[in-house]
């Protein structure tokens, strides 16, 4: 790139940068404006020579990367659009057109009022938050920026985009090993229409006997079913009876830009994510042996009882899409997923996806000839947890002492890698408090104790209680 002179903005301040990408509230923190600075920041603190660009299904998503489509060109980088796609499909072309990075304009779960962007780097790495995020940061408030002698190519390259896409995830699984199966398929009118139907419709050019039961599934950007967020247990019910009233082997939700997936099994209840995170650590150590499986700190003792009956390399993670990564390219670990249904994989450029785990749970279900109740409840009986549960405290740091000191003297491990974890002979918890909010998080898990797992919910809630707002 040749730079001929300095473009200038005025300086602005940006509070929508987060640890590890960008959320605010439109025209308040996050606008067109802002867009367009991140778009030429991005490529002069990177110096990238083209970037990928996706958006989600929310009204302001269009606008805002068309925005950010501006700056990247004025910055002299090529654009490569891949339009209307989920978080993952960024991450997938960026890998595929061999990119120097990928930006989704995207709120994921977040009100309808926001929006943001997650961002990756080349071979959709993540960028580096306390380095190349904090530089693109100052350079977007400073407004200071390079012109270039050109303005930078466009490439509508959505269609091949997608197809890519949709070889590489059905390139996780054996097609043939698939037995006949019905799905509900919520989409929540987020943004998983049309990857999700073109997964569908390579299943079914290939005689995968799946039957597909569609739900929410057309991008609405007012939401009409509520924001797709399927963690929330208000918009679990309406998955669970269209699994029942359906008669279906299996539901599946998504949440906004489906990075994200959520499992229900055929009697219609709710799987929490950890035991998610325990099935796919046997599906991958079924093909690896010895492999490195990465997890989250909050709830472990099932994901690493299974890894250790299988032979493989547990290793912990801090929360957070950015450290998993990083943990899992240090180890070459073939997968690591964390509670919140975050699922990463070594052969997606170690991203996480939302389309991947069903398809392999799927898979798991033909080969076993079991329902996906019954490949859980061995492990849901033998390691209970309570689930998270935030508690709204005004002073967290104090509060998380108090529970510390009630219970050290026991505490066989005590972990403060990611919040505080403290673990005994039959059972465990984890206190996390929230980066943005005055919110404290708790996990308790035992070994084959459920009154254990609510006995000790009700000892820590009476000393958090105490803290609360």
């Amino acid at each position: 790139m040749n730079t001929i002179l300095a473009d200038v903005l005025p300086p602005r301040e940006i509070t929508c940068f987060k640890a590890y990408d960008l959320r605010g509230i439109l025209n308040e923190t996050i606008d067109e404006d802002i867009a367009y600075r991140v778009g030429r920041a991005f490529v002069d603190v990177l110096k990238v020579n083209s970037v990928v660009v996706g958006y989600d299904a929310r009204a302001s998503s269009h606008e805002l990367a068309a925005a950010l489509i501006s700056g990247i060109r004025d910055a002299g980088a090529a654009v490569i659009d891949i339009k209307l796609a989920g978080t993952e499909e960024v991450y997938n072309a960026t890998s595929h057109f061999g990119a120097g990075g990928g930006i989704e304009i995207t709120a994921s779960h977040n009100p309808i009022n926001y929006n943001g962007m997650k961002i990756v780097a080349e071979g959709s790495r993540p960028v580096d938050p306390d380095g190349e995020l904090a530089k693109v940061h100052k350079v977007a408030e400073a407004g200071r920026f390079e012109v270039q002698t050109t303005i930078g190519a466009y490439r509508d390259a959505h269609i091949e985009a997608r197809c890519a896409y949709v070889k590489k995830v059905l390139s996780f699984i054996d097609v043939g090993s698939l037995r006949p199966l019905k799905l509900v398929v919520n989409c929540g009118n987020g943004a998983a229409a049309a990857a999700y139907t073109a997964i569908k419709q390579e299943l079914a050019n290939q005689s995968a006997p799946l039957v597909f039961v569609d739900q929410f599934l057309e991008p609405d950007a007012s939401f009409p079913n509520g924001i797709p967020n399927p963690l929330l247990v208000e918009n679990q019910p309406v998955t669970r009876e269209k699994v029942l009233g359906s008669q279906a082997d299996i539901g599946v939700a998504f949440d906004g830009d489906f990075d994200r997936c959520f499992f229900f099994d055929e009697t219609g209840q709710f799987i929490p994510g950890e035991y998610i995170v325990g099935l796919l650590a046997d599906v991958f150590l079924d093909k690896e042996a010895a492999a490195a499986i990465v997890h989250d700190p909050r709830v472990v003792l099932n994901t690493r009882d299974v890894i250790a009956a299988k032979g493989g390399q547990a290793v912990q993670s801090r929360t957070g899409h950015a450290f998993v990564k990083q943990v899992m390219r240090k180890h070459k670990a073939v997968y690591g997923g964390e509670m919140s249904a975050h699922h990463y994989f070594r052969d997606f450029s170690y991203c996480d996806s939302g389309m991947i785990p069903w398809l392999l749970i799927c898979e798991l279900m033909g080969r076993t000839g079991k329902p996906l109740s019954a490949l859980l409840a061995e492990r849901m009986q033998k390691f209970p947890s309570s689930g998270e549960h935030n508690f709204k405290i005004a002073d967290p740091a104090k509060a998380i002492s108090a529970v510390v000191d009630a219970y050290k003297e026991d505490a066989l491990i005590k972990d403060r890698s990611d919040g505080v974890s403290l673990e005994f002979n039959d059972w465990r918890f984890n206190l996390r408090s929230s980066n943005t909010e005055p919110v404290v998080r708790l996990n308790i898990e035992s070994r084959n104790d459920t009154h254990l797992v609510n006995e000790k919910f009700k000892e820590i809630s009476t000393i958090l209680d105490q803290f609360a707002c």
